[in-house]
């Protein structure tokens, strides 16, 4: 034992290396949820000037929820934009992680997460509590404000590799449109007739919105693609 070093030396280090990294990630991490925030808010703005829908019934809106999440509506969808507070890595056969800038330090590996979540706005509305919710888009945020985008359709091609710069209002501007876009884009896709054929006494009594609901079709994250290409 007497030769071995002091484990007191060794926690020291992983808490001014590890540890500090993790904080400033969190840090740049909040900054820009709020940056995405207020870029949602103005792009809604924006619609509301310039769409003009037929029914008084097709609405855009933008709610802050918590620090943590804001939601917005547009006609049907309804997309969550949620902070994760946890920081984590990847397996190193994750794709993000076979980037030199990762391997050159450790420290260069832990990420702060941004995901963004479609769901029908009636499944909130009503309560569906069974409905799904669909992964449009995931921005990854490292201690030096680097990133990575992990996306639905054209999200996973704006930063599939770790950035050279930082994240800027530029590209949440971009991570906001086309989640939008994506989002609106994709239909429902009715249950086939056989699923939905019975139903218990249960789901007629409390989940009368549930029955025959559809779900989201198109939804595919482009590492899915590439990992069954």
């Amino acid at each position: 034992m007497q030769d071995q070093k002091d484990p007191i030396d060794y926690i020291s280090h992983l808490l001014e290396s590890k540890s500090t990294a993790k904080q400033v990630t969190y840090k740049n991490l909040l900054a820009a949820f709020k940056s995405l925030g207020k870029e949602s808010k103005r792009i809604i703005g924006e619609l509301k000037k310039k769409a003009k829908p037929g029914d008084e019934d097709v609405t855009v809106d933008f709610k802050q929820v918590t620090e943590h999440e804001f939601d917005v509506k547009l006609a049907g969808d309804l997309l969550v934009f949620v902070l994760h507070t946890n920081i984590v890595t990847f397996d190193d056969t994750h794709p993000v992680m076979q980037s030199e800038y990762i391997k050159q330090k450790e420290v260069n590996r832990y990420f702060g997460q941004i995901m963004v979540y479609n769901f029908m706005s009636d499944s909130i509305k009503f309560n569906r509590v069974n409905d799904p919710g669909y992964l449009l888009a995931r921005l990854l945020i490292n201690h030096e404000g680097r990133y990575v985008i992990e996306g639905e359709g054209r999200l996973g091609s704006l930063a599939h590799q770790i950035s050279e710069a930082t994240i800027s209002e530029n590209e949440l501007n971009i991570l906001v449109k086309l989640s939008l876009m994506i989002a609106i884009e994709n239909d429902l896709m009715a249950p086939p007739f056989p699923e939905v054929k019975f139903i218990t006494l249960f789901q007629k009594n409390e989940k009368t919105q549930e029955l025959g609901g559809g779900q989201k079709i198109g939804f595919r994250m482009s590492y899915e693609n590439k990992a069954e290409g």
